[in-house]
């Protein structure tokens, strides 16, 4: 999925105003998550995004693996991390939730099913449920 089409479909579904705001919203979700994952996997997830999410991506990874590649990733639950989508976003976290679960269904859509799967299988429940996936396995629908 391209760029310009990824950020139109965030910016539809989390209902904001401008591609701007969609732009920051998929950075902040983008950046949040690479902490949240396994630096590995954070890599996988980059190579099948567009360049500028790749990058944020790829950043805030090797930001938190430090010289170590093989980094389990941080471990922090749904409050930390929409109060880190907020912070980056510069928005409350209800906001950054409902955003991030707009940036994570658009992910869903542009990643390989199986990468898309070891990444739900890396994230605790409360993160896992913003995903298409993780929704469907609590019996929610899939959008």
């Amino acid at each position: 999925m391209h760029h310009d089409e990824m950020i139109g479909k965030v910016q539809a579904l989390a209902a904001l105003p401008d591609r701007r705001s969609a732009e920051r919203a998929a950075h902040a979700v983008v950046s949040t998550l690479s902490e949240r994952l396994p630096s590995g996997l954070a890599r996988h997830v980059a190579a099948q995004l567009p360049p500028d999410l790749a990058a944020a991506m790829r950043e805030a990874a090797q930001a938190g693996a430090g010289a170590d590649a093989g980094t389990a990733g941080e471990r922090f639950g749904l409050t930390v991390f929409a109060g880190r989508i907020a912070g980056r976003a510069g928005t409350d976290e209800d906001t950054a939730l409902r955003e991030a679960a707009a940036v994570l269904e658009v992910l869903d859509a542009a990643l390989a099913p199986e990468l898309t799967e070891r990444m739900a299988g890396a994230l605790p429940p409360d993160i896992r449920d913003l995903l298409p996936v993780g929704r469907a396995a609590d019996g929610g629908e899939t959008g």
